[in-house]
């Protein structure tokens, strides 16, 4: 099976899991997706996550956050720029996340950042996703 957004599916599954409520959700590993998810680690969306060995690509395990273990710290993770429209943006033009609220994640020629470092670095580049 052809899979043309792998980062696409990796939000999806993620906001699926979390309107489940389950404390963890196994999605099949990728360096880009990785970036991503340590991204959401460092600023406080998902506990932690943890890459599991096989005989194929590997398996990356997120473990979500909840507060009162009823609600999701993530209310809204949201694909932007896409396969069929990508989105790119200058370090001038990153947009703000519900007023400072959320962060963007961009791919940058830095590596992957959110809207914050990448201005603090002067860089801009696609716009992945955002989240709050």
């Amino acid at each position: 099976m052809s899979m043309t957004d792998p980062i696409a599916d990796l939000l999806t599954r993620i906001r699926n899991a979390a309107g489940a409520k389950h404390q963890k959700v196994d999605i099949a590993s990728s360096n880009l997706k990785v970036n991503v998810v340590t991204v959401l680690r460092t600023e406080g969306f998902i506990k932690n996550y943890k890459l599991i060995a096989d005989n194929k690509q590997g398996i990356l395990r997120i473990y979500l956050k909840y507060i009162d273990e009823k609600d999701s710290v993530i209310n809204e993770i949201k694909r932007i720029s896409k396969p069929g429209s990508r989105v790119y943006v200058g370090s001038d033009d990153i947009p703000r996340v519900k007023n400072g609220l959320g962060i963007a994640i961009l791919s940058t020629s830095k590596g992957i950042l959110t809207d914050k470092s990448a201005q603090e670095a002067g860089v801009g580049g696609e716009l992945l996703c955002t989240v709050w």
